[in-house]
């Protein structure tokens, strides 16, 4: 019997017990491997727990007591066993920006079922349609970095990877027989050098919060300001930042600033705790954007203004109902196939052959090779 059908994991605490389970591993041909951060609850993204499973045997990591995950670092750059993900896009940016890491031979099912067309993307929907397994919402939005780790985190935990080698298999198999193996496996290549994006400098992230461009130009000061407050004390607390005071809260402190510590109190989402811990914080962050100087307070930049091409719309328009009607002939959704940021660079470009085409950014080998023919001519057809 398989552990796919069991329950059984180990958790590994100790840097020895995790060199033994990697020396085990490697002699698998497919490994399922998963991380756990804790971003609903922290302000630093790191990894908290990593989950690995070969066809046999389970295992949930904790990165804290094994001294961090540098063992990993050759096994999985080697192209000899190929690393199984589910959405594997935030764990391969969360690995390269803590510790450097990057998976070479690397296989997301999470793509599989997207380019499947299944019902159900998520792997708590597959397996439960698959293999009859019902995961306990209970724990999606968990603290994974509380210590010490529950036995129920853990298994659960541990059931994000257990059947991540036989779903594997099986997704590859339904793809090879749709002919759209190498499609998947195009795309998979091409996650394995996504990257971390750099936070937003707080004085200027502040602009982008939903109903900022409701306030004047001096309520904009004011959430400025407590907007990098609110930035400086999650980091400091390496606490999540809606944990510290929320967006709908600071753009009503910004809308109506109070200015003594029972009116921020009164604030909905400000709460007793937060005026009595940190009122002064606030109530300073808050003075600081009403003494802004009048010529320079912020402002949103000008929009430019959008100059119509009738060619290049009459293509784009012509890219969009070639694209529909490959939907409709392939069933697969209109924006897996080409997403509309392709279709303008394409537009824009105008490809008269196949090489051409591939010269654009963004368009995949596998693109070209099925459809290319149909999308030059789509372009081109006026």
């Amino acid at each position: 019997m398989s552990v796919a059908s069991s329950d059984a994991f180990d958790l590994i605490e100790s840097h020895a017990d995790f060199v033994s389970l990697i020396e085990r591993m490697r002699l698998e041909p497919v490994v399922g491997l998963d991380t756990e951060a804790a971003s609903f609850h922290r302000f630093h993204d790191r990894v908290y727990l990593l989950q690995i499973s070969s066809p046999t045997q389970t295992a949930v990591v904790d990165p804290l007591a094994v001294g961090g995950l540098e063992p990993l670092r050759g096994w999985l750059a080697s192209p000899a066993t190929e690393f199984v993900f589910h959405d594997a896009d935030y764990d391969l940016r969360l690995l390269h920006h803590e510790f450097r890491i990057r998976v070479t031979n690397l296989f997301d099912t999470r793509v599989a079922a997207q380019f499947l067309n299944l019902p159900s993307i998520g792997l708590a929907g597959i397996l439960e349609s698959r293999f009859g397994v019902v995961t306990n919402k209970k724990w999606q939005r968990a603290d994974w970095s509380a210590r010490p780790l529950s036995p129920e985190m853990a298994a659960y935990a541990a059931t994000d990877t257990r059947y991540l080698p036989e779903l594997r298999d099986g997704l590859r198999s339904e793809l090879a027989a749709s002919g759209r193996l190498a499609w998947v496996e195009e795309e998979c290549q091409l996650a394995r050098d996504v990257e971390w994006a750099p936070r937003t400098p707080p004085a200027a992230g502040f602009l982008r919060l939903k109903g900022a461009r409701e306030l004047d130009r001096r309520g904009l000061a004011v959430l400025r300001e407590l907007f990098i407050w609110r930035e400086q004390t999650a980091a400091h607390l390496d606490r999540a930042l809606f944990r510290v005071l929320g967006n709908e809260t600071l753009l009503a402190l910004a809308h109506r600033p109070p200015q003594t510590r029972e009116a921020l109190e009164a604030v909905r989402g400000v709460g007793r705790e937060n005026a009595h811990r940190r009122g002064g914080e606030i109530l300073e962050a808050i003075v600081r954007g009403l003494e802004v100087p009048e010529a320079e307070l912020p402002r949103f930049d000008r929009r430019p203004r959008h100059r119509p091409d009738p060619e290049l719309e009459a293509r784009l328009e012509r890219l969009r109902r070639w694209r529909s009607g490959l939907a409709d002939r392939i069933g697969l959704p209109t924006g897996l196939l080409a997403p509309n940021s392709l279709l303008e660079a394409v537009a824009k470009a105008m490809p008269r052959a196949i090489a051409e085409l591939l010269a654009i950014p963004g368009v995949r080998r596998w693109q070209a090779r099925e459809f290319g023919d149909e999308l030059v001519t789509a372009v081109a057809d006026g």
